[in-house]
């Protein structure tokens, strides 16, 4: 059962719990624009020293040095969870041993040209909770 929408609320959250949220998490999406299209990838991700490391199915080619990642958690049903959206800039990980490094700890969805291991400079971070309004 779904509840009505003024049951329902966003809070949003400070950006060092917003970044505390991602970290929990591994799963996102890579946003970037691509031919002057808007290209939505799915990615894993680890958190580190601030910046994110996110592995995506992309090509690096095709990458812009600004980027938007995306992660949430949504439990549909109970109207609760949060959504995060990280922006800033984008570098690809060219360094043998990283690039090793980050393949054995991020699984990936493909191998080859599209498998790009990126760091994001987080310069905006907003987050915000889903949840049920207190009657």
């Amino acid at each position: 059962m779904s509840l009505p929408p003024a049951a329902l609320h966003m809070v949003e959250v400070s950006g060092a719990e917003a970044l505390w949220l991602v970290e929990g998490s591994s799963l996102g999406r890579l946003v970037y624009a691509q031919r002057g299209l808007t290209a939505v990838r799915p990615a894993r991700h680890v958190g580190e020293y601030g910046r994110l490391i996110v592995r995506a199915p992309v090509q690096a080619a095709v990458v812009p040095e600004a980027v938007t990642y995306q992660v949430d958690e949504i439990r549909v049903a109970a109207g609760t969870g949060w959504t995060v959206t990280v922006s800033g800039s984008a570098e690809m990980i060219t360094d043998p041993n990283e690039v090793a490094h980050y393949r054995r700890t991020l699984a990936g969805w493909s191998h080859g040209p599209h498998d790009t291991v990126l760091r994001i400079h987080p310069k905006s971070v907003i987050g915000f909770r889903l949840a049920r309004a207190e009657a």
